[in-house]
């Protein structure tokens, strides 16, 4: 509940920011700044101070092309724990992102500071998995056994729609909402892992996620863009009006 109020107030921060900034703009043209960044995910280390059972360290850089197109390189570790009744699971492990974000908005709104768009990316997971210890009644009892650690990866694509806006200075925040495909995952055994690092739920084609993110910027370069206006109609001249009169 604490982590949807996040992206609830980061949300509102981000379009009352756009609103405030988008009215004063240049006529012709408006100077964006082309940007670097590092980005920290900001709610996996909370989320381990309350459960000790789901680390997720995550960080990205991305640089800008144009206005509208940025480059995107995400990486980080998960280590996961799981405990039922009658086994134990855990996985660790690295993955890794990469591909373009895509903004959304007009430059002349964006003007560099705001971001609210579609990032499209590939990624690739390794990791370890275990069954340290799990048993299973039968007619003839109860038996119990373990399956070691086995060395699995695989593949997947990710569509994250989100927003960033600036603060103050060169740090920004923002969120996405991420939205994975399982391309290939190849695990010994055909066990299948509960749980995939940067995936999410392994026994899912399709897995969800939302992410809190604390950015630093820093401009390299300005270019300047032309702001396309939009038509306007020219009014109709009103007639003549005519009179006539009887005799």
């Amino acid at each position: 509940m604490k982590k949807t109020y996040l992206y609830i107030i980061s949300f509102l921060i981000i379009l009352t920011s756009i609103k405030a900034h988008g009215q004063d703009v240049p006529q012709d043209s408006v100077l964006i700044p082309l940007k670097l960044r590092v980005g920290i995910e900001a709610s996996g280390p909370v989320i381990y101070f309350t459960d000790k059972n789901n680390l997720n360290l995550e960080g990205y850089f991305s640089a800008d092309l144009n206005e509208k197109m940025a480059l995107y390189f995400a990486g980080g570790y998960s280590n996961f724990k799981y405990s039922q009744y009658n086994y134990d699971y855990k996985t660790s492990g690295i993955f890794f992102r990469t591909g373009v974000d895509i903004n959304l908005l007009k430059p002349e709104v964006a003007i560099g500071k705001y971001w609210a768009g579609i990032g499209l990316h590939y990624g690739v997971a390794l990791f370890n998995s275990a069954t340290p210890s799990f048993s299973a009644r039968n007619y003839w009892g109860t038996t119990s056994s373990s399956i070691a650690a086995q060395t699995s990866w695989g593949h997947y694509l990710e569509v994250a729609p989100g927003f960033r806006a600036e603060l103050f200075g060169n740090l920004s925040i923002g969120w996405t909402v991420s939205l994975r495909k399982q391309l290939f995952f190849k695990t010994k055994n055909d066990i299948r892992p509960i749980f995939i690092p940067g995936y999410g739920k392994g026994g899912k084609s399709v897995s969800q996620g939302i992410n809190y993110f604390l950015v630093w910027n820093i401009a390299y370069k300005k270019i300047k863009v032309a702001i396309k206006k939009e038509p306007t109609e020219e009014p109709e001249e009103s007639g003549s009006a005519t009179t006539t009169t009887n005799d």
